[in-house]
Parts: C-alpha cells; sequence; structure tokens
C-alpha cells in the first residue's frame, strides 16, 4: 500500500477470503460471532476501494501512456493490474453478503412449544386432594390465599410464583398501560455500598400493597398507589456489608377469619372498602413514619434488615408489635460466635409456617475465616421466642439456645441460606436453599457436617428444626456456588403418577426435581468425573460431580468462543483464554487464575423460576457469564485494595490465601465469551425436556449509542406466570418489563422502565377487580443498571377487551 502497488489489493483479497474461511470455520453462519472477526477486515477492505485510494495506485490509465510514450509492449501487464481491484471488490462484497446473510440465521435460539393443555384434559385422574397445591395454597393459619391476592415472596409458601388470575392473557397483554408509579425516596446514594440493590416484591392483602425499600417498609393503597404508612428501622450505614438489599416482606395472619388487614382505599371511603373486613383508620404519627411507637396486634408484617434485626409490624398501622421480642424487634445477632458489624444480615423474607417464623441470613463471602454463623433459626410469630436452631455446622443440635447466655454459641462461619426458603405444613417441612461456608474457594476449614449440607437444598422438620433429608448439588463447592433460588413445591404429574415435587435451579444451570417428602430425584441425577488439576497444597476436589437430567448448562469454552468488539481485544480474550487455568466445568482455584464457567453469577440466581402448577411446566431467564478465580498468596497481597464486595479482592482474613474474582471481560469490558448471554426458557417439568430457549434482551442500555441490538443481555432478576398464559419478566440489563408467551417465549408486550428492573414483579386484583401487574424499579448496584426508587403498577387500557 506504501508502494501504491496493485498487488497490495490482490493480497488484500485473499486475506478477506482466509478470513470469511477462518471466520465461518470458527464461528458458523452466526452474525454475532462472525462480526467481530471480518467486520474491521472488510471496512478496510471497502476503503481500499474509495476512488481517493484506488486512484493513487499504479493503475491502467497512468501505466498506458508511459507505455505509449516509449513505444513498449507491456500491455498484457497494464491490463492485468485492474483485476487486483476487482478480485479485492469481489472478496469484499462476498463477505459482507455471507455476513449480513448471517442476520437471517437463528443460529442461536431453540424455538418450540410447551404444552399447556394439562390444565383443560379433563381425563386426568386426579384426586382433589393430589392437586391442592393447585387449587389454592394455604397461608401459615391454615387459611387459602384469594386468588387476587400475593401473600408470599413466591405469592404463596410453595413459591410458584404462579397467579390463577387470567383477566390479562396473551390476546389482551399487549395493551397493558401505566396505571400509577410512585417513587419511594430512598435510592442509593453515592457512599452507599456498590452492591445496593432494589430487589423487592410487595405483597398483597386486602387492598394493601406491602413492600420494603432498601431501608424502609412501605404499605401502599393497592388502587392507587398512595403511601398509606412507613416504618423506617433507622438502619445506620455499614460500608462492610457486601449487600444492601431486602427481597421482601412477610406477612402472617394471624388468627382473623379473612386476612385482610387494609381494606380501605387512600380516603377510607366505604364504597371501596371490602365488606368483610373491618375499616382501617391509618394514623398518621411524625408524616406517616413510624420509629418507636408500638402496639399489640394480631396479623404481623416481618421485615428482616440489613443490620441483623427483625421487626414485626401492625398491618394496619404500621406500628411495632409490642408483644414480639423487646417491643416489636429481634436482634439476630445473638449467640454468633463472632458480631463484626456488617458481616451477618438477611436479604430474604423468612418463611412463616403455622405459629413459626423461620429465619435464615447471609454471611459475608471471603472477608474473614472466622465470622457469624450461617444458623437457620425458628421463633414464636407471636412472642419472639426462639424455638429450635439448626446449625449446618452442628446440625443434630437442634435445642434452642439461651438468647441471654454468652457462652453458648452457634458454629464459625457454618454454611448459611440467604435466598427464599418455602413450606410444605401438611408434610410439616421447610425447604431451605443451602450456600458454602467461608471461605468459598478454601475447604480446608470445613467439618463432615458442613461438607454434607453445604450448596445443597436441605428439608427440616418444622417442628423440631431436625434435617429429614438433604440433597447436594455441588461435593466440596470451591467456585462459591451456592444454591441461590427459592425451591418452587407443586404436585407433578410424572409417568409413575402424581408426585409431590420441589423443584430448584443452580448456579450450574441444573434444575432439580425432587420428590419433597423424600428428596428422591424424578428427574435423574447422575454424576460425572470432575477435574483435578491445579489445586493449591492441602487442597483436593471430589472426584465426580452431580448433574441433573434438566439442564441449562452451557457447553464448555473453547478458544473459538472468544469474543470482543473488534479483532484487537478478541485477541486479547483468547491470549487470557489460554493463560488461564481451564479444564471445563469445576477447574479448581489456582494461584495462577482459573476460569469458572458458568460463573458464580450463575446461570440462575436469586430470581429462580415460576412454575406453572397446572401445566407442570417451568419458565426461567438461563444467564452465561464466565468469571475467573485466582487464590493470592498472603505474603504477596501487599497493599491491594480489599473487600469492596463480592467481586475484586477479598482478604479472607485468618486463611493463607486472600481470593480475586471477577467477570471475564475483554479490554473494552465486554464479556470475553460471544453472545448471547442472557436468555428466557421453558421446560417440562416431569420429563425434563427443553422447549425452547431464545436470546433475551438489547444492550441499548449497555452500549455507548442505544442501539436495539438484540444480542441477548445478562440479567438478575425473576419471572411470574399467570393462568392467562402470559410470563412477566424484567430482570435484564437493559431498562425495559416484557411479557411473553408461555407456550413459545413471543415478546407479547415490551416497554421502557425508568430504571433497572432487578427484581420479581407480582400481580394482584385491585378493589375494582381490575388485574395489576407491579415491578420494583430501582436498578442494581453492581451490574449497573440505571438506579432509581420506582414501584410501577400496569393495568389493561381498555378493560373491555
Amino acid at each position: 500500500m506504501f508502494k501504491k502497488h496493485w498487488s497490495a489489493y490482490g493480497l488484500y483479497a485473499l486475506f478477506i477470503v482466509a478470513t470469511m474461511a477462518w471466520a465461518l470455520w470458527e464461528s458458523g453462519f452466526y452474525w454475532w460471532a462472525l462480526a467481530p472477526r471480518v467486520g474491521f477486515p472488510l471496512i478496510f477492505g471497502l476503503l481500499m476501494l474509495l476512488p481517493w485510494v484506488s486512484n493513487k495506485m499504479r493503475g491502467p490509465k497512468t501505466q498506458v501512456a508511459a507505455n505509449a510514450a516509449a513505444n513498449t509492449s507491456t500491455t498484457n501487464t497494464v491490463k492485468k493490474s485492474p483485476l487486483y481491484y476487482w478480485g479485492l471488490l469481489v472478496s469484499v462484497a462476498v463477505g459482507a453478503l455471507l455476513s449480513f446473510g448471517s442476520l437471517a440465521n437463528n443460529a442461536t435460539d431453540k424455538l418450540g412449544e410447551l404444552d399447556l393443555t394439562a390444565a383443560n384434559d379433563d381425563e386426568q385422574n386426579v384426586s382433589s386432594d393430589e392437586t391442592s397445591a393447585n387449587l389454592g395454597d394455604p397461608l401459615s393459619n391454615g387459611q387459602q390465599t384469594p386468588d387476587g391476592e400475593w401473600s408470599a415472596y413466591g405469592r404463596t409458601d410453595y413459591g410458584q410464583r404462579y397467579s390463577p388470575l387470567d383477566k390479562i392473557n396473551t390476546d389482551n397483554v399487549k395493551d397493558l398501560e401505566l396505571a400509577w408509579q410512585i417513587q419511594t425516596g430512598d435510592v442509593k446514594g453515592p457512599n452507599d455500598v456498590g452492591e445496593t440493590t432494589y430487589q423487592a416484591t410487595p405483597l398483597k392483602i386486602g387492598n394493601g400493597l406491602y413492600l420494603c425499600t432498601l431501608i424502609t417498609v412501605l404499605a401502599l393503597d393497592a388502587d392507587s398507589g398512595e403511601t398509606l404508612w412507613k416504618f423506617d428501622p433507622q438502619v445506620e450505614e455499614n460500608l462492610q456489608r457486601q449487600h444492601q438489599t431486602c427481597r421482601g416482606v412477610s406477612y402472617y395472619a394471624g388468627q382473623a377469619t379473612s386476612p385482610d388487614p387494609i381494606s380501605t382505599a387512600a380516603n377510607n371511603s366505604a364504597e371501596n372498602s371490602n365488606s368483610t373486613a373491618s375499616p382501617v383508620q391509618v394514623q398518621k404519627i411524625a408524616g406517616n413514619t413510624f420509629e418507636n411507637a408500638s402496639k399489640q396486634c394480631d396479623a404481623k408484617i416481618f421485615i428482616p434488615t440489613s443490620d441483623a434485626k427483625l421487626y414485626a409490624l401492625d398491618p394496619n398501622t404500621g406500628q411495632r408489635c409490642q408483644d414480639f421480642g423487646d417491643d416489636g424487634a429481634l436482634d439476630l445477632m445473638h449467640n454468633m460466635p463472632f458480631n463484626q458489624a456488617g458481616y451477618y444480615y438477611s436479604t430474604s423474607p423468612p418463611v412463616i409456617a403455622g405459629d413459626t417464623i423461620i429465619v435464615a441470613g447471609a454471611v459475608n463471602d471471603n472477608y474473614d475465616v472466622n465470622s457469624p454463623s450461617g444458623v437457620i433459626r425458628a421463633y414464636d410469630v407471636n412472642t419472639g421466642e426462639l424455638l429450635w436452631n439448626w446449625d449446618s455446622g452442628d446440625p443434630d443440635n437442634t435445642a434452642p439456645f439461651d438468647v441471654n447466655d454468652p457462652t453458648q454459641t452457634y458454629k464459625t462461619s457454618s454454611p448459611n441460606s440467604w435466598s427464599v426458603a418455602t413450606a410444605d405444613e401438611e408434610l410439616g417441612l421447610a425447604y431451605f436453599p443451602m450456600g458454602n461456608r467461608t471461605p468459598d474457594q478454601l475447604g480446608s476449614y470445613r467439618n463432615a457436617a458442613e461438607e454434607k449440607y453445604a450448596t445443597s437444598v436441605v428439608a427440616l422438620d418444622i417442628e423440631t428444626g431436625e434435617a429429614r433429608w438433604v440433597q447436594q448439588f455441588v461435593h466440596h463447592d470451591l467456585w462459591d456456588m451456592d444454591t441461590p433460588a427459592q425451591p418452587t413445591l407443586l404436585d407433578l404429574d410424572t409417568a409413575d403418577g402424581v408426585q409431590p415435587a420441589l423443584v430448584v435451579p443452580t448456579k450450574q444451570g441444573d434444575v432439580y426435581v425432587l420428590n419433597r417428602a423424600t428428596g428422591e430425584p424424578i428427574v435423574p441425577i447422575k454424576e460425572r468425573p470432575a477435574p483435578q488439576g491445579y489445586l493449591i497444597a492441602g487442597e483436593h476436589a471430589a472426584p465426580t460431580q452431580p448433574y441433573s437430567g434438566l439442564s441449562f448448562e452451557p457447553e464448555p469454552l473453547t478458544e473459538k468462543d472468544m469474543w470482543g468488539a473488534s479483532l484487537v481485544d478478541q485477541m486479547m480474550c483468547r491470549i487470557e483464554f489460554n493463560q488461564l487455568n481451564y479444564d471445563g466445568r469445576y477447574t479448581p482455584p489456582s494461584t495462577n487464575g482459573s476460569l469458572v464457567y458458568p460463573g458464580n453469577f450463575g446461570t440462575f440466581n436469586w430470581g429462580g423460576i415460576a412454575v406453572d402448577p397446572e401445566n407442570g411446566v417451568m419458565f426461567g431467564m438461563p444467564t452465561y457469564l464466565a468469571f475467573t478465580s485466582k487464590l493470592i498468596p498472603r505474603d504477596t497481597l501487599g497493599d491491594a485494595e480489599t473487600n469492596k464486595g463480592e467481586q475484586g479482592v477479598n482478604a479472607n482474613e485468618g486463611a493463607d490465601y486472600a481470593v480475586e474474582l471477577g467477570p471475564f471481560l475483554s479490554p473494552l469490558g465486554v464479556p470475553c465469551q460471544q453472545p448471547p448471554w442472557g436468555t428466557i426458557a421453558g421446560a417440562d417439568l416431569a420429563t425434563g425436556d427443553i422447549a425452547y430457549q431464545r436470546k433475551n434482551g438489547t444492550v441499548q442500555d449497555l452500549s455507548p449509542i442505544p442501539i436495539k441490538l438484540e444480542l441477548g443481555v445478562p440479567g438478575i432478576g425473576g419471572p411470574i406466570i399467570t393462568k392467562g398464559g402470559v410470563a412477566f419478566l424484567s430482570a435484564a440489563t437493559e431498562n425495559n418489563f416484557r411479557a411473553y408467551d408461555l407456550k413459545n417465549g413471543d415478546v407479547l408486550w415490551n416497554v421502557r422502565i425508568p430504571a433497572g428492573g432487578q427484581a420479581t414483579p407480582m400481580t394482584y386484583l385491585n378493589s375494582k377487580g381490575e388485574q395489576m401487574v407491579v415491578l420494583v424499579a430501582g436498578g442494581h448496584g453492581s451490574v449497573g443498571t440505571t438506579i432509581g426508587d420506582y414501584v410501577l403498577a400496569y393495568k389493561l387500557g381498555d378493560q373491555d377487551k
């Protein structure tokens, strides 16, 4: 090119041909894999073809004039020169046609349909007792949840996230419009911890909505969104917390015959009240905000706070229930072996079964070997008396400790349950998804009991706290593969008859379908060999690891899967990929650095799945992001900044190694593995068959230019399903809220929202009988979505449709 010789065009044409052949061999006919490989080469070739570049080459016109003057016979050479130009033009054109033609090829999505006819099959010979889970789920006092209400995080303590409402359906969901929105005033500030996130799912009882913000609890009028009362627990800032998060509150119906604590609209007008309920006299103290006022109460709202307290509140007024604990509060740090502020707290609502409230909590990952216990505790829902404690580090000792005796302490750093639990009162069991013992990547600190119960689901006896069964999903977990999601309970029609089922998704992408009475698999579980290399001295890896017959596990990464916005950062990803230790899933962490895929962000996380119990199907959002894990010898740690959240360098104080964790990103900050990174999927729970899996979301809120390119973006949050055949989900790293056809995953409704929707929505009937859909949109500090403090409510714009 510098010599302005036509041969450059011929060489570059060959380069284009070779690059296209290589790109197609590595990527197939997939646009998002081809684009970074051939994009810049084709653009550069196009620039070479522009007249102000090509006219400067030693072209025919100039050479013909020179030859005529010299009366030589080199015409053949002159005539061959333009062929290089045309060769390059053809190679660029064909390359562009192949590249853009790949846009028409759906290279990643699996298209299919779920069978949703089971609910209407009159030939099913299932007794009413066997389908009780489908006909209505009991509240804590044995009452049924009315169809138009949402009484627990997953709608009921079965955690199905399924509503029997069908006023919004696949035909009219496109007509949803914003009915009301509010801003809570509680928003992430510049000095808050990075993982400050709005993840709340409101409850709907009577005509009241109950939800938590980052700190406070609100009761809203379900018709208008007007604030009825607000409770502020006065939680102080603490930068040692890894999370400033509240996923929801818990409701106890008390001894009332009808669970309808708030039954009037904001103006308390008689025509808007439920005739079976008592009118609410909303007391306003200090502008609706309650801090210290208290009263006796029957029904209760419970809120765990990030300073390790549990408050019981009157649903009518927001005042503290003075007959519970110490003037309506419990200090959950009692009997802890270590009491570092900010190291223990509950991010998820407790589960209530009968007159028992069972509380678990989160322990900071990888900050200190000597951390608080992950103990699970049951209290009397009316008095706050400790009834039992189950500590995975000492599982046989469930007799309640003396909360006033500091010499009685739970086990140090034992595996915890930070996500949402479920309960089956008929079986007398509560089901807890278990995490790992800190440090996550160092296994030498664990005792035999901790090894047994870590990264599992465990069924605890509601009355005694004793473990009835456990099913483990990772042996000797060295990867922070906590079981992250609420188990879902349903009665599942299988080839062997109707079985009481439990469904739980995992970070690895496996979805386990178990018999909830026994823990035995309904969908088969098998073991396969696991990598054994790169271990530090004194460590070991389990020789085999389990996997489920229903799995969204991705294929192992290869160099061909490396990606970037250009050839350059793709090359850098390839280099780093080859420098990292990686032998597939469960490659042990190492001092060199290991690749963890699926990463500990999880194929599924706390958002979990929604289940249609009538058809035995699930809807979820499998996500795919690789992470890196590197052990740092303490004597080489130096003055590195530590303990700023789950990602980055965490000190593991008291251990020989710190750990550095983070997503596997290119120099430009995009994932090093090719998209899609986020999908939606539907599967049959009885057979384990995946009906469809489709990329989900665009990069309009991730790229500097807001272009709606549907790569399939990662997300964190959960879906719901309605009887109308619609699934609702926000969650993606895009400020959008979508409705999907449960049958095939088609997007039926898609609206922009003012902040990230990293929460699970819910649906209910207002006092006029209109079906509402509500989403909390406040963003997520660590995934970078827009921060806000919104509660958004939608209903059909034309109720005659």
